[in-house]
């Protein structure tokens, strides 16, 4: 009699620490805005699974993922720009997966067989009010022109966003033209590349430059912001959406996918396809300035609703991984450091 209670007990004692197994994720984020904390906190108050989470730049992730193997403990992985998490694709890292939920709210071309776009940001034009006018600058290929020799600041073209920009140049329109354009802007350089996107739009109404590419989300959080600098800038800068007549603005992606070995794969599922629902989408939207992938979905944010509606270019995100290495090259050849 002893021992069947010794084992009713060991098999409850089992099944609790299972269940308690199943009620966590272990998330590793590259994404570092205070705004996804009201996002996870709504995530385990719906479902009661815990999440323990790690953050840290991109490249550090995915080495300490390949790294752990087998062992990892980690069931998701959510980062920015689709280079990256192609490149997580690339060493194999990711699982497949089949989620009715992710395919009938996730547009296809955000998505791939193993990693899902949650949120978009858009690539536009900022240009300084009193030096430029707004018809001079309606497309990408107008930074290049001769007309904007020492007018342009840029970030570094190693950097993932300018790598993506110039994926989607090589998509749409070819590696010939591409190089053309990345030759062109090395000549209209007002300064050597430097700094973020939050000091170009600061250049550029400073009059340091007159011309340059930003996230919208920069723009977004310096349109929302109090202090009195901020709003100086953006009373000083005028914002297009390029290439309006063409392709569509160049847009870019944050997102996730279930990573291989992931310990608590159920756990992960949900959480994709609770970052797909309406409350999270807009989570993206409200909170850090992104814009949804799930279309259609009334937001509450008056710095996007300032920005207005845009035509974006629906070029699968999958093709803007697939020109980085040949974006890095043109880059390379055309001194744009």
């Amino acid at each position: 009699m002893l021992s069947r209670v010794l084992l009713v007990t060991a098999l409850a004692a089992f099944s609790s620490a299972a269940f308690a197994q199943a009620q966590e994720l272990n998330l590793y984020s590259a994404r570092h805005y205070q705004t996804d904390e009201a996002l996870y906190s709504n995530f385990t108050k719906l479902t009661g699974i815990k999440i323990n989470r790690i953050e840290g730049k991109e490249d550090e992730l995915l080495e300490r993922i390949r790294n752990e193997g087998a062992n990892s403990p980690a069931d998701v992985l959510l980062t920015v720009d689709a280079a990256r998490l192609a490149k997580a694709h690339e060493l194999g890292l990711f699982a497949p997966v089949s989620s009715k939920v992710l395919e009938a709210r996730i547009p296809a071309h955000l998505r791939t067989e193993d990693w899902f776009s949650f949120s978009t940001r858009a690539r536009v034009i900022v240009y300084n009010k009193l030096s430029v006018k707004r018809e001079e600058v309606q497309t990408y290929e107008s930074l290049a022109a001769p007309g904007m020799k020492g007018k342009v600041c840029t970030r570094s073209g190693s950097h993932p966003y300018n790598l993506s920009l110039l994926a989607s140049i090589i998509a749409n329109q070819g590696e010939a033209q591409a190089e053309a354009w990345a030759r062109g802007m090395v000549a209209n350089f007002a300064r050597a590349p430097k700094g973020g996107d939050t000091d170009q739009i600061k250049a550029v109404a400073a009059g340091e430059c007159q011309v340059a590419t930003a996230n919208t989300y920069y723009i977004a959080r310096m349109m929302r912001s109090d202090k009195p600098e901020d709003r100086k800038v953006i009373e000083r800068i005028g914002v297009v959406w390029p290439n309006q007549a063409t392709s569509g603005t160049h847009i870019n992606v944050s997102g996730g996918g279930v990573l291989k070995h992931a310990p608590n794969r159920e756990a992960a599922i949900k959480f994709l396809e609770y970052l797909a629902s309406d409350e999270a989408q807009r989570y993206f939207a409200d909170g850090n300035n992104e814009w949804p992938v799930v279309a259609g979905l009334k937001i509450s944010n008056p710095a996007l609703e300032t920005l207005g509606s845009f035509k974006a270019d629906k070029l699968p995100v999958r093709n803007l991984a697939m020109y980085q290495s040949k974006a890095q090259m043109i880059y390379d050849r055309a001194g744009y450091r």
